[in-house]
C-alpha cells in the first residue's frame, strides 16, 4: 500500500511531519500487525504440516493394501516354485509342507467351442423367432428370439444375458458364410455346449465339425472339452480345471502346457523377513515424521528456539497414539500372538519400531513361528486390518484432516480480510493525521508571518521615536 505520508520537514513549523505521522501510525498498527502476522505464520505451517500427514498417511494406506492382497500374499510361511513356469506356476499356503513334488502335464482341461452352420446372408441374416436354448453340464440357458432378430442380434443377446456365466457367442465368417460360434469358461469332460430350438441354429456339441465343413456343418471345433491329464511323482490324476487346488494339500498349482516340472517347496523366511521389513519401514515413515512435524529446533542448551510445522498441535499425537494401539493388541494365532516374538519392538523415544533379525531368525528356525506370519497380519481383525481402522477416520473424505484443513483454510480467508481490514484503517489514520500536521504546519507558518510583521511594525516605530 503506498503511503501518503510526504517526507521532509514542515514550511512552517520546520518539524518532520512526516516522521511524525509514520511513528503515530506504526504505533497503532503495530498490535494488530503483529497478532496478523503471528497467526499467518502458524496458519501457513499448519495447512503444510496437515498437507504433509495426509500425503504420508495415503503412502502408508497404499502399503497396507499391498501387503495385505490376496492375490499376491505376502506373508506365506512357505514358497513354492516352480522349475518350469512354462509348464505350471505354484504358490503355497501356510498348511504346505516342505518338499519337493515332480509333476508331468499330458494333457490340459480344455473347454467347448462349437459353431452353426452357415448364413449366407453374414451377420444381418433373419433368424426365425423362437427360444433359442443353449445347454451345458445339465444346465439350460434360454434366450428368447423374437420377431425381426438377426444372426448379430443373437449373439448380442446371448452375451448380455450369459456372458456372466461363462457363456459367449461371437460370429466367424468363412466362405460360405457367417456362423454363430458359441464358447464357455467351464473347462473338462462333458462341458460340450450344445443348443436347440431355433432353424439353422441347432448345434450338437458332443459330434465334432466335419474336418472339411460344408455351409450346413454344424458341431464342435477345435476338439471336444477334455480333462488335463498329469501325474505327480508318477502317481496318475485327471482334473475339469487346470488349477488344481486340492491336489497337494497347501499348494495350487496352475496347468499352462504340457510337459514336465519339480515343484519345490521350502520355507519363506527371507520373503517374511523381507514383507515385515516393508511394513516396518512404512509405519516409521509415519513416526518419524510426526515426530519432525512437532520437536522445534534446539539450541546448544537444549531450549526450544524455532517451532515446527505442528508444535504444540494435538492431532499428529493423537494419530501415532492411534497407529500405536493395533501394535500391543494381541493376534489370532495359535503360538504367535505379538509383534515381540518375531522381533519387532518400539523405540519409547522415538516411536518408531525396531526390527531385530536375529530374533525373526529364531522364531522362524527354532521356533517355528512361519505358518502363524500370515494370520498375525492379514487373517481376520489381524494387524493390517485393524491398523486401516484407525488411520481411515483420519484419511476418510470429510475425515479428521480434510476437517482440520477446511478449517485452517477458513482461518487463512479470515487473516486475509483482517489485513486488508488494517490496511484501510492504516491508510485512514495516515491521511487524517497527515492532514492535521499539514494544516499545523500551515497554521504555525502563518503565525510565524504575523509575528515578523508585529515586530517589523514595532521596531520601525521606535527607530521613529529615536530620530525625533
Amino acid at each position: 500500500m503506498a503511503s501518503p505520508i510526504l517526507p521532509g520537514t514542515g514550511l512552517g513549523s520546520g518539524l518532520d511531519t512526516g516522521a511524525i505521522v509514520k511513528a503515530l501510525v506504526n504505533a497503532d498498527k503495530a498490535a494488530k500487525q503483529g497478532q496478523i502476522d503471528r497467526g499467518t505464520t502458524t496458519n501457513r505451517a499448519s495447512i503444510s504440516g496437515i498437507g504433509t500427514l495426509k500425503s504420508l498417511l495415503a503412502t502408508f494406506q497404499k502399503a497396507l493394501t499391498d501387503l495385505g492382497s490376496t492375490t499376491t500374499p505376502q506373508f506365506t510361511g512357505f514358497s513354492a516354485t516352480s522349475s518350469d513356469v512354462k509348464i505350471l506356476t505354484a504358490t503355497s499356503s501356510n498348511t504346505a509342507v516342505s518338499g519337493t513334488y515332480s509333476v508331468d502335464v499330458t494333457k490340459l482341461a480344455t473347454s467347448s467351442k462349437v459353431a452353426s452352420e452357415a448364413f449366407a446372408g453374414g451377420v444381418t441374416s433373419a433368424i426365425p423367432s423362437g427360444t433359442l436354448t443353449i445347454t451345458q453340464n445339465g444346465t439350460s440357458y434360454p434366450v428368447t428370439v423374437g420377431a425381426g432378430a438377426t444372426l448379430q442380434s443373437v449373439r448380442d443377446s446371448i452375451n448380455t444375458q450369459y456372458q456372466a456365466s461363462g457363456l459367449s457367442a461371437n460370429i466367424v465368417t468363412d466362405s460360405f458364410g457367417s456362423r454363430l460360434v458359441l464358447g464357455s469358461t467351464t473347462t473338462g469332460a462333458g462341458s460340450d455346449i450344445s443348443a436347440s430350438g431355433i432353424a439353422g441354429l441347432v448345434i450338437d456339441g458332443s459330434t465334432p465339425m466335419a474336418a472339411v465343413p460344408t455351409a450346413t456343418s454344424s458341431g464342435a471345433i477345435g476338439g471336444l472339452a477334455q480333462d488335463a491329464e498329469f501325474t505327480v511323482d508318477g502317481l496318475a490324476m485327471t482334473s475339469k480345471s487346470n488349477t488344481l487346488d486340492q491336489t497337494i494339500s497347501g499348494l495350487t498349482l496352475k496347468l499352462v502346457a504340457t510337459g514336465k516340472s519339480t515343484v519345490t517347496v521350502a520355507s519363506n523366511n527371507d520373503g517374511l523377513k523381507a514383507s515385515i521389513q516393508k511394513f516396518v519401514d512404512a509405519y516409521n515413515a509415519v513416526a518419524n515424521a510426526v515426530t519432525s512435524l512437532t520437536k522445534p529446533s534446539l539450541d546448544d542448551d537444549g531450549k526450544p528456539t524455532v517451532p515446527a510445522a505442528l508444535t504444540g498441535d494435538p492431532l499428529p499425537r493423537s494419530l501415532l497414539a492411534a497407529i500405536r494401539g493395533p501394535l500391543s493388541q494381541t493376534g489370532a494365532g495359535d503360538k504367535l500372538t505379538v509383534l515381540s516374538q518375531l522381533g519387532i519392538t518400539t523405540d519409547q523415544k522415538t516411536g518408531a519400531l525396531n526390527f531385530d533379525s536375529t530374533k525373526f531368525t529364531a522364531a522362524m528356525n527354532d521356533k517355528k513361528l512361519g505358518g502363524e506370519v500370515q494370520t498375525l497380519f492379514t487373517g481376520t481383525n489381524g494387524l493390517i486390518e485393524r491398523m486401516n481402522n484407525v488411520i481411515k477416520p483420519y484419511t476418510d473424505t470429510g475425515g479428521i484432516l480434510d476437517t482440520r484443513n477446511t478449517n485452517l483454510n477458513t482461518t487463512k480467508t479470515r487473516l486475509a480480510a483482517d489485513q486488508e481490514a488494517l490496511d484501510r484503517r492504516v491508510e485512514t489514520l495516515t491521511a487524517v493525521l497527515t492532514k492535521k500536521y499539514n494544516d499545523m504546519d500551515t497554521l504555525v507558518g502563518k503565525l510565524k508571518a504575523t509575528a515578523s510583521n508585529i515586530t517589523s511594525m514595532f521596531e520601525a516605530m521606535a527607530a521613529q521615536q529615536k530620530n525625533s
